[in-house]
Parts: structure tokens; C-alpha cells; sequence
């Protein structure tokens, strides 16, 4: 068969993209919680029929970087799936990352019996259970603290949706409503994507698909092959910390060789029985995040990409958890700390390429309730993007691992019993440099019920630091101003009770300026 040419690989790869693309977009859609058809905190990518990644929509980068391994989860437990058949798994030690992203995998049919490839979509849940509203509790010293675990379980055949396993998931929310309405927006998302590859093969043919897709996946790694050339050799070594207790430490050291870079985190580490622990597949997204982004960013996204990088982490370690590590907080925290370690690394090797740290955190903001009246309203927050080499950085956005968008404050009201009383940007949080930090925010939220707090933060103790001269960004701020009137500054990680009348206010970091002040 021909090989494809440089028009038919543009076209290809472009309509592979647009069907994630469309998948996400049917996903927000539909989906039921804020967190999903507001913020947009769910990703959807495209596979072949060995479980390859083949194309990505540019949704959430610590989604779509672990999600390859929970295809390959459900691969390993189900084999090629059948017609009809999809598959539900948010287990952290299965290639998931945490509890509240649940993945579902479909396979894709042309006629009754010739595999095309997988479609798959994952969606952050505001509440799957756990010890506290939006299963991210502060206090969780193990995995079963922190809400309900799947592993692979068909959550649909070829008679359709299974209610029994939709019904067990949504018995152990305290919000099942939701979660059945965030479900079956998750399956309409697989069945778009589904029926676009379908109109793709019956345009091109099965085997031309399948020659394609492997095409477009060795174009992507000789693409970075080429960049990673053009770095120096050498090991370049770095090293910070998470914010609890005395801190955790992640240690990287990045080798390059030729057109091969190898990480390996030695030296980070053990695991805690806190919940900011990664598990690999987390640690291999962060990797795989700063790896794209310094070689050739614009390369498609797939399989392909990441053929000349090998991620090495001990197991027991804070980025190799192993059960029963509580792993809450290290999708959203620890993924963000490893991806400074890595910028700091590869800016002694490549210093007119890499941007100063960003704010370094997702500003974790959760505010619940059970009972009769119960909710949960879950919010990742923007804060001062890290000025870089060409430009300063942006204000108010998020970074690094996440790359959701905010709630409205409209959208909030109504669906919580919530009151918006500041939401602007901080400023002077910066970072002074040639290239200024971005500035953060502030969030300032009334509480009109009794509920439970849970913020996971970080930068609260070490700010952003700045690159070649630039100085660091502010570090950020928790405040509880209670119905009295009275403050207290809260620390970066914990879960309170709230009273009606209470308010939380985030302040969120800057980020770190770029080269010396003129």
C-alpha cells in the first residue's frame, strides 16, 4: 500500500484531532455538574486497535497523559473489547489518577467485527464518596478515605447501558443525580466519537485507517526526535519541595542522549500517609507535559511523541505510590511540583527556552454537604503564569497540569448555596523581571449553609522562583473570615466545618519574572 503523503498526513492527523475535539465538546454539553459543562474538566483521545494513542483533544495535560495507561488497564483485563461494550476505571493503581476521574473506553466497529481503534473520555466527578464532600480530603490516610475505587467494570454491552453498575456508583455520591447525569454525558461523548472514526474508515478503508494512524504517530516521533538533537548532552539535576510537614522532596535528574532524554526520579521521597502522593501514571503525564512542551509543542499529539523519553521512579515514593497510598492531592499538586523540578532541570541545559515557574498549584477549593440538602461544588483556581523568554507572563490562568476554565460566579449561585463576594486579579504578585510574572487571583466565597472546607493549595510557604535573574512570585494565601467578623489564616492543605455566613477567601500566587529587572 502507498505510503500517505504529506497533504493526506496533515488531513488525517487534523480529522483524528477533530474527532477528541468533538467528543468534548458533546461531553460539556451534556454533562449535568458545573465542573464539567462550566469548567470543562474532562479530556477525550483516540486509539488504534493495539491501545496506542493517536490523536488527543488539548484538554486537561494530566489527563491525557495517564489516560494511555488506563486503556491499557482495560485492554489487560478485558482483551479487545466487543461491540457495544464500554468500560468505566478511575483506579489511581490502574493507570488512573484520582478517585473523581473516571475514564471510559469504547471500541470502535466497522460493521460487527472489524476493530478500528478505542475512543475514550475521562471526567472529573464532583463527589464519588469519601471522608469528606468532593472525595479530596485533607485528612485521608489511605486510599479508601478518599471515595469509591473502580477498576475496570463494563459499565455497558451490546443490550446498552448496565444500570446496575451505573446505580453502585451512584449510590456512594452524595450527589447521585450528578453522577448519573455526568455518566451518561460520558457515554454520548464515546458515541460521538465512535461514529466519526466510523465516517473516517468508510471514507478511507479499514486498512488505509490503520496504516495512518501509525503514520501520523511516526511523523509526531521524528518530529521530537529532531528537537531533542538540538539540546545539549548531559545530566542536568534538580530538586524542591511539597509543602507538609518538614516537606516532601522530589529529586529529578534528566540525562540527555543524543535524541533520547531519560528521567529518573531517585532520591524523591517515600510515600505518606497524606493524600499528595502521585502514582506513576501521574508522574508520567508531568513528564510527558514538560517534555512536549521544550521540544516541539506544535508536533501532533500522540504515541509518537513520546517514543525518546524513559520516566524511571522507584516504587513506595511520593511519585510512585503504591496501595494503599490516599492519592488525592498528588494528581493535582505533586503533578504540578514535578513539572517545576523538570523546568528547573532542562533550564540548565536549554536556559533561552524555559519560562520561570509558574504558580505551581491548582488552588484546590472544595465546599460540600450530605443530608438532606446536599452538594458539591469543587473549583481548581488560576493564579500568575511565570514570565518567559519572550514575553511576561499572563494573569489569572491556569498552568501547568490542569487547563480547565473558571466557574462563573452566576453559574455558582445558582446551582450552591454560594455567594461571590470578590473574584479580580491580585495585584503586584508578580515577580519583578525583564519579563514580568503573571499576576494571581483572589476568590472570596460566602458560605449560605453549613457545609464542610477542604482547600489543597500549595506555594504557600516556597514561591515561584524566577529564571536569570528574575525574582520569585508571591506566595499565595487561605483566609477564613467567619460570620463574626474574625480571621485566620488557614494553612495550605486541610478540611474545616463552615458555618452559614462564613466566607473563604484564596489568594493565589504569581509567578516568577523572567530574567534581571531592567
Amino acid at each position: 500500500m502507498a505510503e500517505l503523503s504529506g497533504v493526506e498526513l496533515e488531513v488525517f492527523r487534523h480529522a483524528l484531532a477533530g474527532v477528541a475535539e468533538e467528543m468534548g465538546v458533546a461531553l460539556r454539553r451534556a454533562a449535568y455538574s458545573p465542573n464539567i459543562k462550566e469548567r470543562a474538566d474532562c479530556s477525550a483521545a483516540v486509539f488504534d486497535p493495539d491501545g496506542e494513542m493517536v490523536a488527543q483533544a488539548e484538554h486537561i495535560p494530566v489527563h491525557l497523559g495517564a489516560m494511555p495507561a488506563s486503556v491499557r488497564a482495560v485492554l489487560d483485563t478485558y482483551g479487545a473489547l466487543q461491540p457495544g461494550q464500554q468500560v468505566c476505571v478511575n483506579d489511581p493503581y490502574l493507570g488512573g489518577t484520582h478517585l473523581p476521574d473516571l475514564t471510559i473506553v469504547s471500541g470502535v466497529f466497522a460493521g460487527s467485527a472489524e476493530l478500528l481503534g478505542y475512543v475514550a473520555n475521562r471526567a472529573h466527578h464532583a463527589d464519588v464518596g469519601g471522608a469528606a464532600p468532593g472525595s479530596m480530603p485533607a485528612t485521608a490516610t489511605d486510599i479508601a478515605m478518599e471515595g469509591l475505587r473502580i477498576p475496570p467494570i463494563l459499565i455497558a454491552d451490546a443490550d446498552g447501558e448496565r444500570d446496575d453498575v451505573v446505580r453502585l456508583i451512584a449510590a456512594n455520591s452524595r450527589t447521585p443525580g450528578e453522577r448519573r447525569g455526568d455518566l451518561r454525558a460520558q457515554f454520548a461523548a464515546n458515541h460521538v466519537g465512535v461514529r466519526r472514526l466510523r465516517e473516517i474508515a468508510s471514507r478511507m478503508g479499514d486498512a488505509r485507517l490503520r496504516e495512518a494512524m501509525a503514520a501520523v504517530c511516526d511523523y509526531s516521533d521524528r518530529r521530537v526526535r529532531a528537537a531533542v538533537a538540538k539540546i545539549p548532552d548531559g545530566c542536568y539535576r534538580n530538586c524542591d519541595v511539597l509543602e507538609i510537614g518538614a516537606g516532601l522532596t522530589i529529586r529529578a535528574a534528566v540525562t540527555v542522549a543524543g535524541d533520547e532524554v531519560t528521567i529518573d526520579f531517585d532520591g524523591t521521597d517515600p510515600q505518606v500517609p497524606v493524600n499528595l502522593n502521585a502514582v506513576f501514571a501521574v508522574t508520567l503525564s508531568s513528564a510527558m507535559f514538560v517534555f512536549r512542551m521544550l521540544t516541539d509543542p506544535d508536533a501532533p499529539p500522540n504515541a509518537g511523541c513520546y517514543r525518546s523519553l524513559h520516566v524511571r521512579a522507584p516504587e513506595g515514593t511520593v511519585v510512585h505510590a503504591t496501595f494503599p497510598a490516599p492519592v488525592a492531592a498528588g494528581n493535582v499538586e505533586t503533578s504540578q511540583r514535578i513539572v517545576d523540578v523538570l523546568l528547573g532541570a532542562f533550564a540548565q541545559a536549554i536556559p533561552e527556552r524555559v519560562p520561570a515557574a509558574s504558580q505551581g498549584t491548582m488552588n484546590n477549593l472544595l465546599i460540600g454537604a450530605g443530608g438532606d440538602r446536599p452538594f458539591s461544588y469543587y473549583e481548581t483556581l488560576g493564579g500568575g503564569e511565570g514570565g518567559t523568554p519572550d514575553r511576561p507572563g499572563m494573569s489569572g490562568v491556569h498552568t501547568g497540569m490542569t487547563n480547565t476554565r473558571n466557574t462563573p460566579a452566576e453559574a455558582m449561585e445558582l446551582d450552591y448555596p454560594l455567594r461571590v463576594w470578590r473574584y479580580e486579579l491580585r495585584s503586584s504578585s508578580g515577580g519583578a523581571g525583564r519579563h514580568p510574572g503573571g499576576n494571581g487571583l483572589i476568590r472570596e466565597v460566602e458560605v449560605l449553609a453549613d457545609c464542610t472546607l477542604t482547600v489543597q493549595s500549595e506555594r504557600r510557604e516556597h514561591p515561584p522562583w524566577g529564571l536569570g535573574g528574575g525574582h520569585p512570585g508571591a506566595v499565595g494565601r487561605n483566609i477564613l473570615r467567619r460570620s463574626d467578623g474574625t480571621e485566620v489564616e488557614l494553612p495550605s492543605k486541610g478540611t474545616w466545618p463552615l458555618h452559614r455566613g462564613d466566607r473563604i477567601r484564596i489568594e493565589t500566587p504569581g509567578g516568577g519574572g523572567w530574567g534581571a529587572p531592567l
